[in-house]
């Protein structure tokens, strides 16, 4: 989606024509659900309906209303579950591995005492993150602190905390970390983030390991073996291992294997000119889930062979003993868990060039819910969730209520011709990156977050209010 200042579908070419994409087929059962977009759970009921955590939506949009966010806690936990397991068998034989579960994609105390209880660690990239992390009882050393640009009091409250690492992001950063360590009477654990060089096959935007980005200390430039060195020099640290983060929505292994073969590189040349074997290497995330058809990730399993393989094969090649690994899963785990469930109000036809239409079914959220159309030109997929249709096809676009042209939820989609106001909505993939990003734009409150499993619903976070944004403004 072009860029225009005046919103996106302003950009020359964009929607002049109500063209269908290459991997959108019209489908041949309007209510049908294709299992890789939903949690496992998720069903149709006899009604028609869709039922998840054993939870019709039609009760979920009486009890909490909508918009809402809705969780599958056991396909949460699962996802969680599966990277545990796939990195211990994969990477058991060669020192083991742990999984940071990135609490960007979504994150609440809730969500943190699940990963807790399943064996699973928590990446933190704020002071707020970090916050809910202890607030849940996360043991401080299974915790990570991200962040290109952490103030004072985020690094001295993540050493206070006895957090298990930090990842240094610059060379300026060094400083004042070892001085937060030094206040506080510890060594502190430090990963360096490294910019390997890599640029994922993804967004501009969610590539973040090439050069001419605000992350990491370069490879390329040198930064990164003064990093080494100046950590080395400062007894309040400790320095534990090296970090690339490559990217984000990454489908195969491809990009992995380059940039794990430069991190080791440099991991080997540290032993060889400071006689350090470091302990630990993190290969970060950013693995891929299917919004649509058109998307075909890697399972757990095979994500974590392929990069056990890769990292043995590298190791043997530089003469190093295996480091232990660590990932950073977020989208993987939260995303498919989660869907967002609207009510439609106005519904309209829209005349287009050649004689053309588009269906517009706008609903009670928009982008202050789910930005990542407009920022990313991302796709998703959608469906009538209230009932079943035998109605035919038609080609729609999903709307928001905003004053925004660019408040697209859905681009392109399949509906019922016979969608209506009062219809319900479920939009999948949405338990990443959606209400973590949500804002208050048009003073329109964040949505509920509603946990569901074996038959019950309960609120995780509350739906925000009129009053909540008020009580902000002191004037």
């Amino acid at each position: 989606m072009s860029a225009h200042e005046a919103g996106a579908l302003h950009a020359p070419g964009y929607g002049s024509t109500a063209t269908v994409p290459a991997w959108l087929r019209p489908p041949d059962d309007v209510n049908e659900l294709l299992p890789e977009l939903w949690s496992s759970t998720v069903h149709r009921s006899a009604a028609g309906s869709l039922v998840a955590g054993g939870v019709d939506v039609r009760d979920l949009a009486a009890e909490f209303g909508t918009p809402a966010f809705v969780l599958d806690e056991a396909d949460f936990r699962s996802r969680a579950a599966a990277f545990r397991d796939a990195f211990s068998e994969a990477f058991g034989p060669l020192g083991g591995a742990d999984v940071y579960y990135a609490g960007k994609a979504f994150l609440c105390t809730a969500v943190a005492r699940w990963l807790h209880a399943d064996g699973v660690r928590l990446d933190t990239c704020s002071g707020g993150e970090l916050a809910v992390g202890l607030r849940a009882g996360m043991p401080p050393r299974h915790m990570t602190l991200h962040g290109n640009n952490k103030s004072d009091a985020e690094i001295d409250r993540a050493v206070a905390a006895g957090i298990g690492r930090i990842v240094i992001d610059s060379l300026a950063e060094i400083g004042r970390v070892a001085d937060a360590a030094a206040r506080h009477g510890t060594r502190m654990p430090v990963l360096l983030r490294v910019t390997v060089g890599v640029e994922a096959h993804t967004h501009e935007y969610m590539s973040t390991a090439h050069e001419d980005q605000k992350f990491g200390l370069s490879l390329q430039g040198g930064a990164a073996a003064e990093a080494v060195r100046r950590v080395l020099a400062r007894p309040e640290l400790e320095l534990r291992g090296l970090h690339a983060h490559i990217g984000s929505q990454i489908f195969d292994t491809g990009g992995f294997e380059v940039a794990t073969r430069r991190l080791l590189g440099l991991h080997a040349e540290v032993a060889r000119q400071h006689g350090v074997e470091l302990p630990e290497v993190d290969l970060g995330g950013g693995f891929g889930i299917a919004y649509t058809s058109e998307h075909d990730p890697l399972p757990a399993k095979g994500m974590a062979a392929s990069l056990a393989e890769i990292v043995a094969r590298e190791c043997q090649f530089l003469g190093v003993a295996v480091p232990r690994v660590s990932v950073e899963p977020g989208r993987a785990i939260a995303g498919p868990a989660g869907f967002t469930l609207y009510t439609a109000g106005t519904v309209k036809d829209v005349e287009l060039d050649h004689g053309t239409s588009r269906r517009y079914v706008a609903v009670d959220g928009g982008m202050s819910d789910n930005i990542r159309t407009a920022l990313y030109d991302a796709d998703y997929s959608c469906t009538v969730a209230s009932r079943a249709s035998g109605a035919p096809p038609v080609l729609a676009r999903v709307v928001g209520k905003h004053c925004e042209s660019g408040d697209v939820i859905v681009k392109d989609e399949f509906l019922p011709s016979d969608v209506a106001a009062g219809d319900l909505l479920a939009v999948p993939g949405t338990g990443a990156y959606c209400r973590s990003m949500a804002s208050q734009y048009n003073h329109v409150p964040r949505p509920p977050v509603i946990a569901v499993r074996d038959g019950e619903a309960r609120a995780l976070i509350r739906r925000e209010t009129e009053e909540d944004i008020l009580t902000l403004d002191v004037s």
